[in-house]
């Protein structure tokens, strides 16, 4: 239960090029045809197992709520086979399913219906609901008076009443409020743990790296990439800028990793290191060690601006602390071709034990996104282990002081400590 099996799968609307070329096709049925195929999708092949999560991402227009639709079975495909086992959750569009008239506790028995639950059943689930959604009496007046959030709130309540062997999410999060976006993350983790299957779409890349095993980019209509979530990521942002007129190109790194470089040219890293205090080149760093991290760049033709950025990123692509010289005020303007260039950044490493990835940009803005010199994903690898501070959990090391005061009559007894047989 809970497997999806896509094969060769497609999906077209005719177009005709006025009114009167589809109904004279309509009323005359053998004639020619008089329409084209305008396709959303084609060729997409993929298996999700029971318990997998997977990210669907792409520019607007790629397919992704289309393919969503016709595996939740609201739309039916052109060409392929579509194979789902189990019970199916979606949560496909704001609202989808209310009616603006209705009240809200009217269409939770409605949506619940659809889902295939029994009157009976959505009764006993009503509190649980009702709970959730924390819409309080709103749910007593028409949905029409509710806001986006609201109506977010109480869809995703009801879509996930009961956990679903396959829960699918498009988008519809993204209108929460983040106290509910939280508390929609936290419920659908705990499905996770219990086997459910996920397919999300989503364009939110912590969402993606942080809840999915894996991730499919879909590029006009077709599957351009799957693989491991950081990596597709990476890659589809690397697309949005070579759409700027920049390259891209992938390397496979020794450990497996797969990096993403991408950019215009004017100016290149060179060399990424970090160093000790004896500028000795460091792969494993203990918590709270002084590091330099130095990049040496070359610049190939003449730049009015230059900005330098890093991110340092945990093992599932997450953002751990981001800098650049836009933000500490030291752009270096009017560069010439040939030119090569220092950056040393200081810091005192307290981030918590594991590995981490270092991403590095050189644009001519605060965001790469504006002319994009060069955009580099694992620039640098490194390794944290804590030897030397208290034993913390977590992802930073604040080094805490901590003073501890009592105050009371036990407090000052010095045999309140002794026990007594």
């Amino acid at each position: 239960m809970g497997q999806i099996r896509v094969s060769g799968l497609g999906k077209a609307y005719k177009q005709y090029p006025n009114r009167w070329s589809r109904l004279f096709e309509w009323l005359v049925p053998f004639s020619p045809s008089r329409h084209h195929l305008h396709w959303i999708l084609r060729e997409v092949e993929f298996t999700i197992k029971p318990g997998e999560a997977v990210g669907i991402v792409g520019v607007n227009g790629a397919g992704k709520s289309t393919l969503l639709k016709m595996i939740a079975g609201t739309t039916q495909p052109t060409c392929g086979e579509i194979r789902v086992a189990g019970r199916v959750a979606a949560l496909l569009e704001l609202g989808m399913g209310f009616h603006p008239d209705f009240t809200g506790r009217q269409n939770v028995f409605m949506a619940g219906q659809l889902l295939g639950m029994q009157v009976e059943e959505i009764q006993a689930l009503m509190p649980d609901i009702e709970a959730f959604a924390e819409i309080g009496e709103a749910i007593e007046q028409p949905v029409r008076t509710y806001s986006s959030g609201m109506q977010m709130r109480l869809a995703f309540s009801v879509a996930t009443a009961r956990r679903p062997d396959i829960l699918i999410v498009d988008e519809a999060l993204s209108v929460g409020d983040a106290y509910f976006q939280h508390k929609s993350f936290e419920r659908i983790r705990s499905f996770r743990k219990a086997g459910t299957t996920l397919l999300i779409v989503s364009h939110d890349r912590s969402a993606i790296q942080s809840i999915c095993d894996s991730a499919i980019l879909l590029e006009q209509g077709r599957m351009a990439m799957r693989g491991r979530p950081e990596e597709v990521m990476d890659y589809y942002n690397a697309l949005l800028a070579e759409r700027e007129g920049q390259t891209v190109r992938q390397e496979m790194l020794a450990d497996g990793q797969v990096r993403t470089i991408s950019g215009t040219g004017e100016a290149a890293i060179l060399d990424v290191r970090m160093v000790d205090q004896r500028q000795r080149a460091l792969e494993v760093v203990e918590v709270g060690q002084a590091v330099t991290l130095e990049v040496e760049v070359e610049v190939r033709q003449d730049i009015e601006r230059l900005i330098l950025g890093f991110m340092i990123k945990d093992r599932l692509g997450q953002p751990m602390y981001g800098i650049n010289t836009h933000r500490l005020d030291k752009a270096l303007t009017d560069l010439k071709a040939g030119e090569r260039i220092t950056y040393r950044f200081a810091f005192d490493m307290r981030l918590g034990k594991g590995h981490y990835s270092v991403a590095l940009s050189l644009s001519r803005l605060d965001s790469h996104l504006d002319r994009n010199f060069e955009w580099r994903d694992y620039g640098l690898v490194f390794h944290v282990i804590n030897n030397r501070q208290e034993d913390f959990v977590g992802c930073s090391w604040l080094g805490a002081e901590t003073h501890i005061s009592r105050s009371g009559e036990a407090a000052l007894d010095p045999t309140s400590a002794e026990s007594t047989p």
